[in-house]
């Protein structure tokens, strides 16, 4: 007979040391936090296609990118573009954590990303030359799959930096980075690594992309009026804008952080995880995972919910969404609901799908930084939904300067995933 002994462990401390972000409005993340600030929406007719014939004819595209600074011209045509927005991305956060300095132990580094969907625009010109050539015989590219696959960005970030770590991909749709965020903070604390790259990257404006989703009816048609048309908890709202870029942080533990002297701009205290087990694609009506989730976050980071000042909540813009959502800040906050802060920034950066969670914790931390909460833009006082409390404190339109000690991020994807990170302002 084996008798099993248990070792308790001392769970580290988690620290973020980094930040890096492309956007629909900032190709940085000081650039991205700023337009934040001022309520800047990034919505504007699609130019990565004609989208005549679409019933939407509007995204949140990436504006002005040029990653031939960053990434050699010949491997750019290796990759697909939501793998240049990682790259681009990652290295503006390994540059700001000091990671790319001397005297790192780079088997100790890992790079954890989220990827909702992947290498669309490849497989679509992939295809498309196939369907044009077929009778030549089958023709494709011996980067074809490389470029597509979703793991591929995380895996280049490595082969860049010479980072042995964990590295891998998470995949939960639109819940994708923070999954990714919650698996190098566990992995952290449990002592697997010094310090892990994470968020995510989409890229997903594109023919077959915004087809399929208005195929769903899920994307807004608010053709005549786009730059206002992501307006989340307003009565108007008639589904998300799609977005696209990349959001990354350096997570690293405290006492590694400590040791090469690098900035500590916050901490990561909890992380939680849920399903809703309800539909393929819409959120269950009385918000029972997004409940869960954030009662597991909580109790994960060993606080009561009347210790969170502020919720980068989900919202998408969407009917049945939204007012799940608020529905499950109520059960979960009961009282306390009404004195927090809530926004949604996807009204200003529209849903970046697999790359959202990232982007919007990288809010999160700068909210805490500055005591300033990032509005919900694009709503008016006669467009009320009859079915929202408006007595909560949605931050809409004007950004709020409040101090702020703990910050929650929700994200729930498709197939009912939820997932939500805890963040405290650091003390020593």
């Amino acid at each position: 007979m084996t008798i099993r002994k248990i070792v308790s462990m001392e769970l580290k401390r988690v620290v973020v040391t980094g930040l890096g972000a492309l956007t629909p409005i900032g190709n940085t993340a000081a650039e991205t936090w700023e337009s934040m600030k001022n309520g800047k929406s990034g919505s504007a007719p699609i130019t990565h296609f004609d989208p005549e014939k679409f019933k939407t004819h509007f995204a949140c595209e990436v504006k002005n990118f040029d990653p031939s600074d960053i990434i050699d011209r010949k491997q750019l045509r290796k990759m697909d573009l939501y793998e240049q927005y990682a790259i681009v991305a990652a290295v503006e956060a390994i540059k700001d954590s000091g990671l790319d300095g001397e005297g790192i132990d780079k088997n100790e580094v890992g790079v954890i990303l989220g990827i909702g969907i992947g290498g669309m625009h490849t497989f679509e010109a992939e295809v498309d030359y196939y369907a044009t050539h077929k009778e030549d015989g089958p023709k494709f590219s011996p980067f074809f799959i490389p470029k597509m696959i979703s793991d591929i960005a995380a895996g280049q970030v490595a082969i860049n930096y010479g980072f042995h770590g964990p590295n891998y991909t998470t995949t939960s749709a639109c819940a994708s980075s923070t999954n990714a965020i919650a698996d190098a903070f566990n992995l952290l604390r449990l002592g697997k690594a010094n310090a892990i790259v994470t968020g995510g990257a989409e890229a997903g404006i594109i023919e077959c992309g915004v087809g399929g989703f208005n195929a769903m009816h899920a994307l807004s048609t608010r053709n005549d009026e786009c730059e206002t048309a992501s307006r989340p908890f307003s009565a108007s709202r008639d589904g998300f804008v799609m977005g696209e870029g990349a959001g990354m942080l350096v997570l690293e533990t405290l006492e590694h952080a400590q040791a090469r002297g690098a900035h500590i701009y916050c901490e990561v205290v909890g992380v939680g995880m849920s399903a809703d087990a309800h539909h393929i694609t819409a959120s269950h009506p009385e918000g029972l995972g997004a409940r869960l989730v954030m009662e597991r976050a909580l109790k994960d980071a060993g606080m009561q919910p009347e210790e969170i000042d502020y919720i980068n909540v989900h919202g998408t813009s969407t009917p049945v969404g939204d007012i799940s959502e608020v529905k499950a800040i109520k059960q979960v906050f009961g009282e306390h609901a009404y004195k927090l802060n809530i926004s949604s920034t996807k009204s200003m950066t529209g849903h970046l799908l697999g790359a959202a969670g990232g982007v919007e914790a990288l809010a999160c931390v700068m909210a805490i930084v500055d005591g300033i909460i990032p509005p919900t833009i694009n709503h008016a006082e006669d467009d009320r939904d009859p079915e929202i409390d408006y007595d909560l404190n949605f931050t809409f339109n004007k950004a709020q300067v409040r101090s702020i000690k703990t910050a929650l991020s929700n994200t729930f994807g498709f197939g009912g995933h939820n997932a939500c990170v805890i963040l405290k302002k650091f003390e020593a």
